[in-house]
């Protein structure tokens, strides 16, 4: 298989894999009477909640990408680490819009920001096991 069309399946797979662990389910539930579905929602009950409500949302961000990461990086086969690195800041992406949608309080979006994304990306490439291109084109 061609080298580019490998990458780019690496990242699409990684960035589908990284969301179907991103929309995990909600371990701990919101406080009575709050609609999380919808942002809104989520922005007029943002003060009743309390820090171990941001405990669940931190791990779907930092596994999902940890996994998209893992997952482009093994499809990549010898393609390298960069499908990792791409899906990594396609996830930095949407935490830095989540950050201006939605108004989480600053330690939990400082936290969000630098450790859950680039650090997950670069520990999945890592863990990923490397293939050579004859098995990864087969």
């Amino acid at each position: 298989m061609n080298r580019t069309v490998r990458i780019i399946l690496a990242v699409v797979g990684g960035i589908v894999a990284g969301s179907i662990v991103n929309m995990g389910p909600q371990m701990i539930p919101a406080p009575a009477g709050v609609d999380i579905t919808t942002t809104e929602g989520l922005r007029a009950a943002m003060g009743l909640f309390e820090p171990r409500h941001f405990i669940f949302p931190f791990l779907a961000h930092a596994l999902g990408t940890l996994f998209g990461a893992f997952v482009a990086t093994w499809i990549a086969g010898d393609g390298g680490r960069l499908p990792a690195y791409i899906v990594g800041g396609f996830f930095l992406l949407g935490g830095i819009a989540s950050a201006f949608m939605i108004p989480a309080p600053a330690w939990f979006i400082a936290v969000d920001l630098i450790v859950a994304y680039i650090p997950m990306a670069l520990l999945g490439a890592k863990l990923a096991p490397r293939r050579s291109a004859a098995v990864a084109s087969a």
